[in-house]
């Protein structure tokens, strides 16, 4: 799955994605930038 990286600034393949819910239960996927490192956040399936 593709999200934005703040730190890099570009479109990048989530690296260790995993499904999450949000605290207004809303569904989410966070993973790791595969380049630099930082955690990635998309919000929906």
């Amino acid at each position: 799955m593709q999200a934005y990286c703040m730190k890099c600034r570009a479109k990048r393949e989530m690296k260790n994605p995993r499904a999450i819910v949000m605290k207004n239960r809303r569904p989410a996927t966070q993973g790791v930038c595969p380049v630099c490192g930082t955690k990635m956040f998309r919000i929906g399936r």
